[in-house]
């Protein structure tokens, strides 16, 4: 029997609303982060953090897989990575890991030497191609259901 180990997020289209942000693919493309930090939460942040606590009491470990930007120096991916971990600080999102990898990687590469043989992960995303490549656990698309209710689900 599989084990859930952890929950994996991607933030941009699933818990942050970047593509609501005002010209945000303009700024990017300036090498503009300012997006990453103006996107409002897409959940009430208050309510996703009371159960992601409860699943971490389980022993469940939260963790966010999130792309950087697509064209991206050295010193851009750095300030995307700032940005998004000063937004999942702003909103009092609970993760334990941070992993902002290189736009287009398999995100199940950034966490598989952390899976025993029976432990899955859970991917939430809502990039389909994203779930369809996913290989270590179930993925979860977060445009079609109501994720606190999801998650709350998952709750022991």
């Amino acid at each position: 029997m599989t084990k859930i180990k952890m929950i994996c997020f991607d933030m941009d289209g699933t818990i942050a609303d970047l593509y609501k942000v005002e010209n945000w693919l303009t700024k990017l493309r300036e090498y503009d982060p300012s997006p990453y930090t103006e996107a409002y939460p897409m959940w009430h942040m208050g309510e996703l953090a009371r159960v992601l606590e409860m699943l971490k009491v389980q022993g469940i470990e939260i963790r966010v897989v999130t792309w950087l930007s697509k064209d991206s120096t050295p010193e851009y991916k750095k300030a995307v990575r700032k940005a998004k971990r000063e937004w999942l600080e702003s909103y009092g999102f609970p993760f334990d890991f941070f992993h902002g990898i290189q736009y287009g990687r398999t995100k199940a590469d950034a966490i598989r030497n952390y899976l025993k043989e029976n432990e899955e992960a859970i991917l939430i995303d809502d990039n389909e191609q994203v779930r369809k490549g996913w290989t270590k656990g179930r993925t979860i698309d977060p445009t079609t259901c109501n994720l606190i209710e999801v998650l709350n689900a998952l709750v022991k």
